[in-house]
């Protein structure tokens, strides 16, 4: 990630606001044609990092400023904190350290964790972006799978999709948040997916597709947010129409989720069981 987005950006800008719902689009997530274009399935050998050719780190927090949301874990490209388990799936694991790098604060962090992103090594413009997550429950955890805009400008001018985000204080939803000029940070543009039982218990699907001029997220097949540029508040821009890449991250702590308690169980993990992108026909 370029530094002047470190500075501004962690894993989704924090809570989301309420935004009213487009009409319903020509064709249907349901009714549309897909074409595999890029994937990882994470089939390497186990204990290996995350595949090079598709996926770089970010590290650290204090040169990041906490990731902009005041984050309490150190980033590493340590294969204790990123690793491909052998079975098929990608870990993110955070932990407790005793010698982790600086956090925001200027104290030691409490915890290591990982991020990775495909800048410079694969984007999308339009198109399905899905993965297959199970994410971690507990008090202060921020596990998040989203994307930010390829070009060198500062957020929120590059744009951001969330395509999941997940605070373990709100154990049965997951949020889908788009920021930009105008309706970032807390006045995102986003809405809650509401489940059944808890997030946690189960690997599910998390989507958007993008289209010229649309945004919709998905879980598990399911459509429960649209955005558009008539949905944008006055003043705001639309900034979508242009390559964005992808990350995945477990963070600890910050403005949103709130810190970890007594209750929360490390080592905590964010398993991936694949990232797929296709092209609409």
């Amino acid at each position: 990630m370029p530094a002047v987005l470190a500075v501004l950006v962690g894993c989704g800008g924090g809570s989301v606001g309420a935004t009213p719902q487009g009409t319903s689009p020509a064709i249907s997530p349901a009714t549309a044609t897909w074409a595999l274009i890029w994937s990882d399935e994470f089939d390497g050998p186990a204990g290996s990092g995350p595949n090079p050719a598709f996926w770089s780190h970010d590290l650290g927090n204090q040169e990041n400023n906490g990731w902009g949301n005041h984050e309490l874990q150190y980033y590493s490209a340590s294969t204790r904190n990123s690793f491909v388990d052998g079975k098929g799936f990608l870990v993110l694991k955070a932990e407790p350290s005793a010698d982790a790098g600086p956090c925001w604060n200027s104290k030691p962090c409490a915890y290591t964790s990982a991020r990775i992103q495909s800048q410079g090594k694969f984007t999308f413009t339009n198109g399905k972006i899905e993965a297959r997550i199970k994410v971690p429950s507990g008090q202060g955890l921020w596990p998040a799978f989203w994307s930010l805009g390829a070009d060198k400008l500062p957020w929120p001018e590059v744009g951001e999709i969330d395509i999941m985000e997940f605070v373990g204080k709100t154990p049965n939803a997951a949020y889908g948040t788009a920021h930009g000029p105008g309706y970032s940070g807390a006045q995102g543009i986003g809405k809650p997916f509401e489940f059944k039982q808890a997030v946690a218990e189960d690997f599910h699907v998390f989507s958007i597709i993008k289209r010229p001029n649309e945004i919709i997220w998905l879980i598990d097949g399911q459509q429960y947010h649209r955005l558009t540029p008539s949905s944008l508040p006055a003043g705001g821009s639309w900034v979508f129409e242009r390559p964005f890449f992808l990350i995945l991250n477990l963070a600890v702590g910050g403005d949103w989720p709130g810190s970890p308690d007594a209750s929360t169980v490390f080592p905590a993990q964010m398993s991936v069981d694949w990232v797929r992108v296709y092209k609409e026909n």
